[in-house]
C-alpha cells in the first residue's frame, strides 16, 4: 500500500524518484513488522506506533483497563525478539507502573512501548 507524500524542490542526485506532480512514493514495507505469537498474526505499522496500536491494526486481543493512559498494566508483553532500539527505552513511568502493578521487570507496556523497527512479541494469555 503506498501512500503520498509532499516532496521538496526536485532533486538533482535521483533523478526517477519523484512523481510527475512533485510527490513521493511512500512505501509501508518499509514499516516495522510486529509479529503476534503464537497467534500468527502480524501488522505493519509506521514507526513511532505503539505495541497497542500495532496490536488493534493486526485484530489481536491485548488486554487495558486505562483505556491506554499507561495506568493499569494489563497491557504487558514479553518481547521475544527485537533488534537493539527496536523500542523505545522503558521510562521511569513505565517502570513504576510495573511495580506498583505488580509486573514482571522484563515485560513492556504495550501502550507505552514505542515501535522503531521489527518485534515479535507474546503475553501468558494468547
Amino acid at each position: 500500500m503506498a501512500r503520498r507524500v509532499a516532496a521538496g524542490p526536485p532533486c538533482r542526485d535521483a533523478p526517477g524518484r519523484l512523481e510527475a506532480r512533485g510527490t513521493l512514493a511512500y512505501d509501508a514495507a518499509v514499516d516495522p513488522l510486529v509479529r503476534f505469537l503464537p497467534l500468527g498474526r502480524a501488522a505493519r505499522v509506521p514507526a513511532g506506533s505503539t505495541l497497542l496500536e500495532a496490536a488493534r491494526r493486526a485484530g489481536v486481543p491485548l488486554a487495558r483497563a486505562c483505556d491506554a493512559a499507561g495506568l493499569c498494566g494489563r497491557c504487558a508483553v514479553h518481547v521475544l525478539a527485537a533488534a537493539p532500539g527496536a523500542l523505545s527505552a522503558e521510562s521511569e513511568a513505565e517502570r513504576a507502573v510495573k511495580r506498583r502493578q505488580r509486573v514482571a521487570p522484563e515485560l513492556r507496556l504495550a501502550c507505552r512501548a514505542v515501535l522503531q523497527a521489527d518485534v515479535d512479541l507474546t503475553t501468558r494469555y494468547w
